[in-house]
């Protein structure tokens, strides 16, 4: 018998090449926390109570995929509202980076945090995203810049994990800037980042991902190529912060490297959009950060969607250019600053999401053998989860089959 069956439900699948894959009056069953059938509740092979151990009425409600926040720097020491005030009154996130401000003053906060104040901040912003129905979330590091704090951010990711109902990505992001102690040395850095601590990190089993940071205030693509290709003798997958500020060729670099993903993309050249798709590179969107550094250039959505290019959509939790803790505004962000459609946008937090983080075989969408992460909502059609402004719709969300949030 299957573990748990849930009946009357609208399912939103997202496992159709494109739009919702819409299941009708649909039901769907789990067993050992995978999804063990899926289907019209006319075509159940038998009597609901003769299948399952436990029913489940969805109540006609809507059902998709758990929700993935694939680009997240969740834990982090203190904030940053100081710096939001600089910017009212005209300052730019680059002079205020330049200024001692920016990525290094939270790696500064962050070195003075512990390990058990880490895990309570970042244990707060985890609770409000899984509230909107999250239940995969990569969170990187890169606040530490120094291998015992970078590990301590990685330990808090793990705790996250293992205390939570959500999967974890942990992502290694040493080189997101270069720290006081390296000041005008990127180099010298980047070579301890490489050598020193990628290896000693990945030989304690906390990374899963590889990303930094390509811009004119952070590395250069030529730099970063040693980087990518140091992990990738690991074993470990690429990612990279790319074209937000401006375009250096980052996107390039990291599609040749077979990169998961290329994250921002505002200065993203038209002209290597089709490397993306050649590679299977995915486009991860991130409209918190363009709404709230007050952006005016926009990712080439049109283009990207031309050349088949799967999008993802993700808050980018952090504390200077997204203190952003709700995956549904940033679906209506998706829609209302970029022009992506509902469809779009939930795909950029279900199936490409799951693409973003290597995933996609295991969550993601509603499909036999993956993962029972799932979300119901008290809306009647999938477009309304990015038309809300403000109110959450979630009923109840499930992790591998069993309860995880409830409204």
């Amino acid at each position: 018998m299957w573990d748990r069956l849930w009946l009357n439900a609208n399912l939103a699948t997202m496992a159709d090449a494109e739009g919702y894959g819409l299941i009708a009056n649909g039901a769907i069953a789990c067993k050992g926390g995978r999804i063990a059938w899926i289907g019209p509740q006319a075509a159940l092979p038998d009597a609901p109570d003769s299948l399952a151990f436990d029913i489940v009425d969805a109540g006609g409600r809507l059902m998709t995929p758990g929700l993935i926040d694939c680009h997240t720097h969740l834990v982090f020491g203190g904030n940053r509202a100081g710096e939001f005030e600089m910017r009212l009154e005209g300052a730019s996130y680059e002079e205020i980076a330049r200024a001692g401000g920016g990525i290094i003053s939270t790696v500064k906060a962050t070195r003075q945090a512990d390990e058990e104040v880490l895990y309570e901040s970042a244990s707060a912003r985890l609770k409000n995203v899984q509230a909107e129905g999250v239940t995969t979330i990569e969170i990187k590091s890169g606040y530490g810049l120094d291998i015992a704090s970078e590990v301590k951010m990685l330990r808090v990711a793990q705790s996250l994990e293992r205390d939570n109902p959500v999967r974890v990505q942990k992502t290694f992001l040493g080189a997101h800037a270069v720290p006081p102690e390296y000041a005008g040395r990127a180099d010298d850095y980047l070579d301890h980042v490489i050598d020193d601590m990628l290896p000693a990190i990945a030989a304690m089993g906390l990374i899963d991902a590889v990303d930094a940071f390509c811009e004119n205030i952070a590395f250069s693509a030529v730099q970063l190529t040693r980087l990518f290709d140091a992990a990738h003798a690991l074993g470990l997958p690429v990612k990279l912060h790319a074209e937000q500020l401006s375009d250096c060729g980052g996107s390039r670099m990291a599609a040749s490297h077979g990169a998961l993903s290329v994250d921002h993309l505002e200065y993203l050249d038209e002209a290597d959009i089709p490397l993306l798709a050649k590679h299977g590179t995915v486009a991860t969107l991130l409209p918190g950060a363009f709404y709230y550094l007050k952006e005016t250039r926009l990712p080439p959505v049109a283009a990207l969607r031309t050349a088949g290019v799967p999008m993802a959509l993700a808050t980018d939790c952090n504390p200077g250019s997204s203190p952003i803790t709700s995956p549904l505004l940033i679906l209506n962000m998706g829609c209302t600053l970029f022009g992506m459609t509902p469809a779009e946008a939930l795909r950029g937090m279900t199936i490409n999401a799951a693409k973003a983080l290597g995933r996609q075989p295991d969550i993601g969408s509603l499909e036999l053998g993956k993962a029972a992460d799932l979300a119901i909502w008290n809306i009647d059609h999938p477009a309304e989860l990015s038309y809300w402004i403000g109110a959450n719709a979630l009923h109840q969300s499930y992790f591998a089959g069993d309860p995880a949030f409830a409204a």
